[in-house]
């Protein structure tokens, strides 16, 4: 970027400068390296699959559930145990601490042959404080359809650390889930409807829009040819491939890494009501204005005010709060803002206000419902 640039930049608050920084930077990058069809779009059928399982941790130092507050953990250590043998005598109620009872998730990608490991996440369903140092026992993990595609087993890797004493306590990060590098083997394979045969294959794009489905079948029908590659919708092309595997392989491989040329995406502007953070596309347009923002701001003060009683009143000495209320609402000019045809004059535009990202947000709102900002408001 060049210093004048730069110097223009100064007057602007850090997160907006950061918006125009990043919008500059991504502006300059597109000529580098050329969009491809593998970015936009995916072959129907060529998905992960979700693969959930209940298991045990064993080997916990003493931060394990409480079987008393959660019942199933030793319900399922006591069927474990009679699965080795070990039965219990009657009435007999164990209470240990140092297991837990956990849910098992992992994602079974595509084309997953048996024998193949996976990263499991393992997560606490008691009041287990730590599963530091646990041991999963082997857990078969299930999918939609109730088959078990995978057996999970492993040293649970917990990304925290914690410790407690005299009722003062300190953690760091989350203590109660954590991962096994490789815990998981496939047991299962599931086929992929993409190469099974068929003369098309369907490519779903990842957003719905129907220049970008023209786009992916010209690209496609500009490399294999007139008819190849037909678009039915904004979110559908439809491809004509090879049958044989090995031939059907080559040419997705080679339709993946085709360039495309994408027209001007709809303006949009995604604001995050919670963190108060707010995105816009290049395409975003402002049209002249006049704005006025004033802040609201309550105070409330407590002073701590001793009343004593009369000396032979009987009465005791109390200690009572005074509240007092201040409330100072801020003035806002009018501003009036010019209009603005590209991202960096829209972003110097709404700096002038001087406005909190959380301002920002009702801002925004307040220009879409006047018709001042041209784009497409999602609040996420």
């Amino acid at each position: 970027m060049y210093p004048s640039a730069l110097y223009r930049l100064r007057g602007l608050t850090a997160p907006l400068q950061a918006l125009l920084i990043a919008a500059a930077a991504f502006g300059a990058a597109l000529p580098a390296q050329a969009l491809r069809i593998k970015e936009v779009a995916a072959v129907q059928g060529v998905r992960s699959n979700p693969l959930t399982g209940y298991g045990i941790v064993v080997g916990l130092d003493g931060t394990g559930d409480q079987t008393t507050q959660a019942p199933f953990t030793g319900q399922s250590l006591t069927s474990m145990l009679q699965q080795f043998g070990v039965l219990l005598p009657q009435g007999v109620t164990m209470q240990p601490r140092n297991v837990a009872a956990v849910m098992v998730t992992a994602q079974l990608p595509p084309f997953a042959q048996p024998g193949q490991p996976l990263d499991i996440v393992v997560s606490s369903m008691g009041n287990a404080k730590s599963l530091r140092g646990g041991t999963l026992i082997a857990t078969p993990l299930k999918g939609a359809d109730g088959q078990v595609y995978a057996i999970a087993q492993g040293n649970v890797v917990v990304g925290g650390a914690g410790a407690s004493a005299a009722g003062s306590k300190v953690q760091i990060n989350h203590l109660s889930a954590g991962r096994v590098p490789g815990g998981a083997l496939v047991e299962r394979s599931v086929p992929t409807a993409a190469l099974s045969g068929g003369d098309f294959i369907q490519l779903d794009l990842n957003a719905s829009d129907f220049g970008t489905a023209r786009a992916v079948a010209r690209a496609i029908n500009r490399a294999k040819g007139d008819g190849t590659a037909q678009a039915m919708d904004g979110r559908v092309v439809r491809v004509r491939a090879p049958q044989t595997p090995d031939a059907r392989v080559a040419f997705l491989a080679d339709m993946e890494n085709l360039p495309l040329e994408l027209d001007t995406p709809a303006a949009r502007i995604v604001i995050n009501a919670r963190t108060g953070s707010v995105v816009m596309n290049q395409a975003v347009t402002l049209a002249p204005c006049a704005i006025a923002h004033g802040n609201l701001s309550v105070t409330i003060t407590n002073t701590p005010q001793v009343s004593q009683p009369n000396a032979l009143s009987g009465g005791q000495t109390t200690v009572t709060e005074r509240a007092d209320i201040a409330i100072r609402q801020e003035p806002g000019a009018l501003i009036q803002m010019p209009a603005g045809a590209k991202l960096a004059d829209v972003v110097k535009a709404l700096n002038t206000l001087g406005a909190t990202p959380q301002d920002l947000l009702a801002i925004l709102q307040a220009m879409k419902s006047a018709g001042a900002i041209q784009a497409e408001l999602e609040v996420i």
